[in-house]
């Protein structure tokens, strides 16, 4: 099967730019036009496998655009995704009665885009019915990983590695010192003048004492030392630097562990069929930790299903209680401008450097504002245990992070930053 390829019509240029970039991620052609009146004109001797129709153009618009290519028999089966800056159903309506797929926000996020191709079948559907099971993972205490799982650097562990680092570096510091003390003490010795003689009866009348200028050995030798301070200083602060990086590289170890583990742990710890409910892992102090890719719902889509199923689950297991669902935002270095929409800048690029460190669907995390799906999720879980099992929906307290985000110094890195972010763009059930 040769390679699929896409038609994207939009007068803006970085807007053509920004969404090819993304279907290009899918190895999917990309061609594109300037005009609705351009689009047309390639259609005529070209088929692509779906056309993405910008709504406001210059000449003929996005509506008038997808009524000429629908009435046209040779190009009315190629799917058409619209995007507009308005809103409403009514518009929707309008662009799904012409014969649009649908409609996305102009600010085209790349899980929307991901989305239409997996519903037109143009990239293979990766997601598999079967959900992973979350179990909840003690961040207090210490605790085994399972066999197989990578190994969560743990306090412990890290103090050992920082007091191992501080000892090589100053054993390296005193070495250099001794050798720069030695080297000094060797030029003093050479630059000293040869002892004289002891004198003899013959030559003691006629000895006469040196009248020539005096060396200020004193200034010498404080020369010396400044010289040998001046270098252990400098020693040290390239031992700090390296310290500091070294630092920084646990802590970016650690953030890309850390997402490996948890899942590692839950898939271990996720109870049978035959557990007896003791073992649920919804405890007050133990949360059931639900990761949330960048830019996705953090309560809908794959999130919903991983929800409905521990609900239900504790639901059964405790008959009594409220699951508080807590949604925490993860702050990630980005690229972009609030036009033309935000994505993670590129692992090398230098954290000061973003455009934006933070979190564009941060609204999402924090809003009053229950999915409809949820809210039916809630009430049916409600009903059939009669009040006795409650849900409650909260945004959780920024400052809390699974994995602490790395220092901030000048060569810190994107994909240093976003790993931790990652770890911490999330939701947690808490049952209590």
């Amino acid at each position: 099967m040769g390679a699929k390829r896409a038609l994207i019509v939009d007068d803006s240029k970085s807007a053509r730019l920004f969404l090819a970039r993304v279907l290009e991620k899918y190895e999917i052609d990309v061609d594109s036009a300037e005009t609705a009146e351009a689009a047309i004109d390639y259609l005529s001797s070209n088929r692509p496998d779906v056309i993405f129709m910008d709504h406001l153009m210059p000449g003929m618009d996005g509506l008038q655009a997808v009524r000429a290519i629908k009435n046209d028999p040779r190009t009315a089966t190629i799917p058409i995704m619209m995007y507009t800056s308005q809103e409403g159903e009514v518009y929707l309506g309008q662009a799904r009665a012409l014969g649009a797929l649908g409609v996305l926000p102009k600010q085209i996020k790349p899980t929307d885009v991901s989305k239409v191709l997996y519903q037109l079948h143009l990239v293979p559907d990766r997601r598999t019915n079967e959900q992973s099971s979350f179990t909840a993972v003690d961040l207090n205490g210490p605790q085994e990983p399972p066999a197989g799982a990578p190994r969560v650097l743990t306090d412990t562990t890290l103090r050992e590695h920082f007091a191992e680092l501080r000892r090589a570096l100053v054993a390296g510091v005193d070495t250099q010192t001794d050798r720069i003390t030695a080297e000094v003490r060797a030029l003093l010795l050479e630059s000293l003048p040869p002892p004289a003689p002891p004198p003899t009866p013959e030559t003691l009348p006629t000895l006469e004492p040196p009248r020539g200028p005096a060396i200020p050995w004193p200034w010498v030798a404080a020369g010396a030392a400044l010289v040998i301070a001046l270098a252990s200083m400098v020693l040290a602060w390239r031992s700090v630097l390296l310290l500091g990086r070294l630092e920084g590289e646990v802590a970016r170890l650690q953030a890309q562990a850390l997402p490996a583990a948890l899942a590692g742990a839950a898939h271990a710890a996720a109870p049978s069929a035959q557990s007896p409910p003791g073992d649920a892992t919804g405890t007050d102090s133990k949360p059931i930790v639900v990761p949330v890719p960048y830019g996705a719902e953090p309560l809908g889509g794959a999130r919903l299903d991983i929800i409905r199923q521990q609900l239900y689950r504790l639901a059964r297991q405790k008959g009594t209680g409220v699951a508080e669902i807590r949604t925490f935002a993860g702050r990630f270095c980005l690229i972009g401008s609030p036009v033309e929409g935000y994505s993670p800048a590129p692992e090398e690029t230098l954290v000061s450097r973003c455009d934006l460190l933070g979190n564009p669907s941060e609204e999402a995390f924090t809003s009053q504002r229950t999915p409809l799906p949820l809210v039916n999720l809630i009430g049916d879980i409600r009903n059939s245990t009669h009040g006795a099992f409650d849900v409650q929906i909260t945004a959780g307290d920024p400052a809390s992070v699974l994995s602490p985000y790395p220092p901030a110094v000048s060569y810190l890195t994107a994909g240093e930053w976003n790993r931790a972010a990652m770890a911490n763009n999330r939701v947690e059930i808490r049952v209590r």
